[in-house]
């Protein structure tokens, strides 16, 4: 549940948090208050789904607690971690080894195999792979024979399978997805829901996914609902037609 509280989570039972947080852009007659004021807590082992107008400030929301942006006043946790007290190199560390990313651009690097992209991030910790959990993520998301295929080898569900497997093998506290199926046909944007929800049901995954798919959406634990900076609603166990409902009310 949305909370307001000021303190830090400490229960362990929270992989990240926002503590009345402001992103302002600009001054005067053109600031733009992106964030005006959220505090949300993120659970561990749940899945949650971030809808609104464009302009609403959901994919503000995401990078802020991601540790991608700055916010302008206010706090951001991943587990414990106060993310607005932490040096450049500090920050850099906590995203990498504690936090997934999922884009709907795939962001894979072409020169390397399928296997390779899905490692990178432990290769550039200088982190050896956990082999059991990295069979399992291949396995979970369907690429055991795709493994050798460079990226332009691959579909774009493909790609985007990849994408969420290298999120998931280094077993980031949470991972943050931004539209991960916009890119996609329904079909295979429904593959990827269907592994993301599987990670978090069977490995016991953190998912915070920005969409402004209804039928996405309704793969989520939960939906938090932004308009104009804040969040203005919440629904817990969605189905596509009640998110529908939800955001024509909204905008009633």
């Amino acid at each position: 549940m949305t909370s307001l509280t000021a303190a830090p989570p400490s229960d362990g039972t929270i992989a990240a948090s926002a503590r009345d947080a402001h992103k302002i852009y600009g001054s005067g007659d053109t600031e733009v208050r992106a964030l005006d004021g959220v505090s949300v807590d993120f659970e561990d082992g749940r899945f949650t789904a971030i809808m609104g107008p464009s302009g609403s400030g959901k994919s503000t929301l995401m990078h802020c607690v991601a540790g991608l942006d700055d916010l302008t006043s206010g706090q951001v946790f991943i587990g414990g971690t106060d993310l607005t007290s932490l040096s450049d190199k500090a920050l850099t560390k906590v995203r990498r080894d504690e936090v997934g990313f999922v884009f709907q651009s795939f962001n894979l690097i072409p020169t390397l195999s399928a296997l390779e992209n899905i490692t990178l991030p432990m290769d550039l910790a200088g982190r050896r792979p956990d082999q059991a959990v990295l069979d399992s993520v291949i396995d979970t998301v369907g690429l055991r024979d795709r493994l050798s295929h460079r990226p332009s080898e691959l579909s774009g569900g493909q790609q985007q399978r990849v994408a969420v497997a290298r999120a998931l093998a280094g077993q980031a506290r949470i991972v943050f997805a931004d539209e991960p199926t916009g890119n996609l046909d329904s079909r295979a944007g429904a593959e990827i829901l269907g592994f993301i929800r599987r990670a978090v049901d069977e490995m016991g995954q953190t998912v915070v996914m920005v969409t402004h798919d209804p039928v996405a959406a309704g793969y989520a634990d939960r939906v938090l609902f932004l308009a104009d900076g804040k969040i203005v609603d919440e629904m817990a166990d969605p189905t596509s037609k009640r998110v529908i409902d939800r955001m024509k009310a909204l905008a009633g």
